[in-house]
């Protein structure tokens, strides 16, 4: 049955459970048991009052309200379920965190989720990632239960209510796990996605992470994350920057080249200037690409000093240029050779 919310004085409800308890001592000499546990019934519902009254009504008046509350007053610090038990006053919390995490847009993760992280940290960029994570974090992934919890990030993704919709309409689809990842990119270009929505949308199957890495690095969707040279996403986030693939041969070009190329030419466009800094509903500039100077068909090599910094725009411009044109000096990187 659904209780009322108890009022907001703590000291008030623990004296209030001393009383019951003390006069628990006592039935502890009587013989009937089921009048013992009778007894203590309203100890328990006093408990769950005194959890319910460490964050007052004003500031939260549900579980679920109490929940991101108190995450929110410890981010990126590791706690433990059970506190959210408490602080929540429910049975039921556990849904509760779910509820925030995948309908409200709360980045919440769990053990659970920091193990798939460290079990597909197949790369060295991807071991670089988990060990500045667990830096932040001040423990090692491996030893984080999965009834623990770290909020990442203390911001709202208030269109998480309308990804939702269409996360349970694409993970309904007797389509498989990378065609449900890409149509629901695809439906979300520009926007942040959470390893928790591709997890969910992959039926919580192991595989979604490796999926996501093979669209972006064998079949060249600009899904941007962290590591990939977007410094301002959390780790966990994904970006699908444009609804386009790259160019074939630009898709096997390593993270950390790609880092380093984007690095050296200031996360700008070398021909025009534009950087994410300069955004706009209006302007077909959406991303940075790398170009190659010396083209891949003419064994041009994925290295940084074949490798420049072009917007999407002056990209295909570029492709679109006769061949004997292209390479010229407005397209070369920084010191290249003529």
């Amino acid at each position: 049955m659904r209780r009322s919310r108890p009022n907001d004085d703590p000291e008030a409800i623990r004296e209030s459970l001393v009383g019951i308890l003390t006069d628990f001592a006592g039935e502890l000499e009587g013989a009937d048991l089921r009048a013992k546990v009778i007894s203590l019934i309203p100890a328990f519902h006093k408990l769950r009052d005194l959890g319910c009254s460490l964050i007052p009504g004003g500031e939260a008046s549900s579980a679920r309200e109490r929940i991101i509350a108190y995450l929110k007053r410890h981010p990126r610090i590791v706690v433990d379920g059970d506190e959210l038990m408490v602080v929540s006053g429910i049975a039921e919390w556990a849904r509760r965190v779910r509820e925030l995490r995948v309908q409200f847009g709360w980045a919440i993760y769990s053990g659970v989720t920091f193990r798939d992280m460290a079990e597909d940290a197949g790369r060295a960029e991807d071991a670089q990632e988990i060990a500045s994570l667990e830096i932040a974090l001040g423990i090692p992934l491996a030893r984080i239960k999965p009834d623990q919890y770290v909020l990442m990030r203390d911001d709202q993704d208030r269109g998480a209510a309308h990804r939702w919709n269409v996360l349970n309409e694409v993970r309904r689809k007797k389509v498989s796990v990378t065609d449900k990842i890409i149509e629901y990119f695809r439906l979300n270009v520009g926007e942040e996605i959470t390893g928790e929505e591709l997890k969910y949308l992959a039926k919580d199957k192991k595989e979604w992470a490796r999926r996501v890495r093979e669209l972006r690095t064998e079949q060249g969707w600009p899904i941007a994350t962290k590591n990939s040279g977007r410094g301002d996403l959390a780790v966990g986030v994904y970006v699908l920057e444009e609804d386009r693939q790259s160019y074939e041969h630009d898709r096997r070009i390593p993270d950390a080249v790609r880092v380093a190329v984007l690095t050296r030419d200031g996360f700008k466009c070398v021909r025009c200037g534009w950087n994410r800094s300069m955004l706009s509903p209006a302007d077909p500039r959406k991303m940075l690409e790398l170009h190659h100077v010396r083209h891949h068909k003419d064994k041009g090599e994925n290295t940084v000093e074949n490798l420049v910094t072009l917007c999407n725009v002056d990209h295909d411009e570029e492709h679109r240029r006769p061949h004997a044109e292209q390479g010229d000096t407005t397209a070369r990187p920084p010191h290249a050779p003529a």
